[in-house]
């Protein structure tokens, strides 16, 4: 407590010519009306701008959440198919390719947004900005196709990857790119268009992989390699012609590389163990793009201050968007286990080490925002077209990375969690293909054996797990037939 000291204080009393004695600190005697209501003032702007910030982000984050909880359902789906079954380098570009949109996205939000004002220049821009988003798309698509197909190889040596295989991979990455990136130009303003940009690049890279994968050894991908490739110089002939993006030849390209890199790296987890734990091709977009969109949020909002030179409350914010990722992702546990979606076995032990994965993830978001945020600031580096895409990549690193370890520690404590894959003996069984009752699709063996002499196709994707008799094959009859070789 302050020392109290003795003030002399006279009040005159209404009826009487007398004078009382009061006692009063140093608080009181230094108290100032004028700067008290001010700190008032602003103690109730502060309440007002993170309830503003609670108001404004909570409504977008609903409908990312659900077009984000879409996205994880398709995901959960598809990766049961044919396509991704043997060509598993394309969940490497599942991250990619969702990063790439989002960067593409916010990077042609943040140019439009400064320069549509002019309406002398409106559509030249907007054709200029078209032509280099295609540029961009086409690409960064070709080099994240490449760039999976090598890592494929690199960590996993033992799924051989033929030249129909990664021809295909690079145009699905290709052809995905630049279809995502057409959606965004008429829905810019629009929340819903970028809620559910996710999903619609996974339902463009699902579809279009199926596609060319039921014309794998034929020359269509190679074709529309072909056809996209003589694409690019038109696009960057357009774009050169245009005065108003040409310096975008130059710049924007390192943020979209780098964050590809690093995205590969939650792809490549995505790509080891997406078989073996359940549950895991749901959440991954989930989190990571909730997290991801929360750190948005703080690092634009810092940008906004820093341009404007306001100072910001780094800490009221920062306990805003922590506080709203809890609800949110409660319920996001709450609707997966009433709909029964992602093939989950939702148990407490479960839901509360995956509440505490999306916690540390938000926590360690924002921390990353602000530091990446501000030191571009002092580096003379624009954040608005740098800190969003290191953003976005490296929460998809961490959420994938802190899932599997959730995954991997619960298994460990818990050897009755029905979390982890298990082979199941009856998708190894002795098929005859002479029988009526075949199990195994007569096209399909039509495919993989001469039945003049029975010989085996090396060509087909599925030779490494089929063996050869006289009058029976051991197949393997799992959706995931790389990870179970068949009986010997």
């Amino acid at each position: 407590m302050s020392s109290l000291v003795l003030g002399w204080r006279r009040f005159q009393k209404p009826l009487k010519n007398e004078y009382v004695e009061v006692q009063t600190s140093d608080e009181e005697q230094n108290y100032d009306p004028i700067k008290s209501k001010e700190q008032k003032s602003s103690n109730v702007n502060d309440v007002q701008k993170e309830r503003s910030l609670a108001v404004e982000a909570i409504p977008p984050i609903l409908i990312s959440a659900a077009g984000l909880m879409l996205a994880g359902w398709l995901l959960d789906m598809v990766q049961s198919w044919p396509v991704f079954t043997n060509v598993p380098e394309l969940y490497i570009l599942v991250p990619v390719l969702l990063n790439l949109k989002g960067n593409l996205e916010m990077n042609l939000a943040s140019r439009l947004s400064t320069s549509l004002d002019n309406p002398t220049v409106r559509y030249t821009l907007i054709w200029g900005n078209l032509a280099v988003l295609q540029l961009q798309s086409l690409v960064v698509g070709a080099i994240a196709g490449l760039f999976s197909f090598i890592e494929g190889i690199i960590f996993n040596p033992s799924h051989m990857i033929s030249y129909h295989e990664s021809m295909s991979i690079i145009v699905v990455s290709m052809v995905c790119a630049a279809l995502s990136s057409i959606q965004h130009l008429d829905n810019i303003a629009c929340p819903l268009a970028s809620s559910f940009g996710d999903l619609f690049t996974l339902i463009v890279l699902s579809s279009c992989s199926e596609l060319l994968f039921s014309y794998l050894y034929s020359w269509v991908s190679t074709a529309m390699f072909l056809i996209l490739a003589v694409s690019i110089p038109l696009w960057a002939s357009m774009t050169w012609s245009n005065k108003l993006v040409r310096r975008l030849l130059i710049e924007a390209w390192t943020p979209l590389f780098v964050a590809m890199v690093i995205s590969s790296i939650a792809g490549l987890v995505l790509e080891k163990y997406v078989d073996q734990y359940h549950g895991l091709a749901f959440l991954t977009p989930v989190l990571n793009g909730i997290i991801g969109n929360l750190g948005s949020i703080y690092a634009s909002r810092i940008s906004t201050r820093l341009h404007c030179g306001t100072e910001e409350d780094y800490y009221q914010s920062e306990l805003t968007l922590f506080l709203i990722n809890i609800p949110i992702e409660i319920l996001i546990l709450v609707i997966a286990w009433w709909f029964g979606i992602g093939h989950m076995n939702l148990t407490w032990s479960f839901s509360i080490t995956y509440f505490l994965v999306s916690v540390l993830c938000v926590a360690f978001t924002l921390i990353i925002a602000k530091k990446l945020t501000l030191w571009l600031w002092h580096h003379d580096y624009d954040p608005d077209n740098y800190s969003l895409p290191y953003i976005t990549a490296v929460v998809d690193v961490i959420g994938n990375g802190l899932l599997v370890l959730s995954y991997w520690g619960l298994s460990k404590l818990d050897k009755h969690t029905n979390m982890i894959e298990e082979q199941d003996p009856l998708y190894n069984e002795i098929h005859d293909p002479l029988q009526k009752g075949l199990k195994v699709d007569p096209l399909t063996i039509e495919s993989l054996f001469d039945n003049s002499n029975k010989k085996h196709k090396k060509s087909h994707p599925l030779h490494e797990y089929l063996k050869p008799s006289e009058n029976s094959l051991y197949v393997c009859y799992k959706p995931c037939l790389r990870q179970h070789p068949p009986v010997q």
